[in-house]
């Protein structure tokens, strides 16, 4: 399941990271909001890169955007190979992305904790985090949908719901 799940997740994510930065461009037009360098500032601490806080390092913020959405897709699409799929799954894995954003924020010292943010950052940084849990979900269910049902989709099909007297499926 995991060699055919990391490319899938890799694309799925680099799609949901796609969508996600469009919608960002669009609601930064509308609203009048400023790029974040948080991603960057992430990176580049990271890496050990030396830090300018003068420039807006443009390659490096989509570096990090992008490839932080590739490798956290991965987990998208192990869940939809082992079988969960749908937007309950996608939903479950927005508050991954978001939980990914923030280790990464907080241990770098880059961000603070989301509940000391103004609400309207916190509500757009949700909603966009949203479009890439549900888009990248989208992709990696339909790629791993090319393979059938995953173990967890064939033990519901045995009989719905947790029951104790239906054992797993057989391998």
């Amino acid at each position: 399941m995991l060699p055919r799940a990391v490319p899938q997740g890799l694309l799925a994510g680099l799609a949901g990271a796609a969508v996600m930065t469009f919608g960002e461009k669009i609601e930064q037009r509308l609203s009048g909001r400023p790029d974040s360098h948080v991603p960057a500032r992430v990176l580049e601490r990271l890496t050990g890169r030396p830090e300018r806080p003068r420039e807006q390092p443009r390659a490096l913020n989509l570096a990090m955007h992008y490839g932080q959405g590739a490798l956290v897709g991965v987990l998208r699409a192990v869940m939809a190979n082992a079988g969960l799929r749908g937007p309950v799954a996608s939903g479950m894995f927005t508050v991954v992305r978001l939980t990914s954003d923030q280790i990464l924020e907080n241990a770098t010292g880059v961000g603070a904790p989301p509940q000391t943010w103004p609400r309207r950052e916190l509500v757009v940084d949700v909603l966009h985090k949203a479009v890439y849990g549900f888009v990248t979900g989208a992709v990696a269910d339909a790629l791993a949908a090319r393979h059938g049902p995953g173990p967890g989709q064939r033990h519901a099909a045995r009989r719905p719901g947790r029951h104790a007297d239906v054992g797993p499926v057989r391998r």
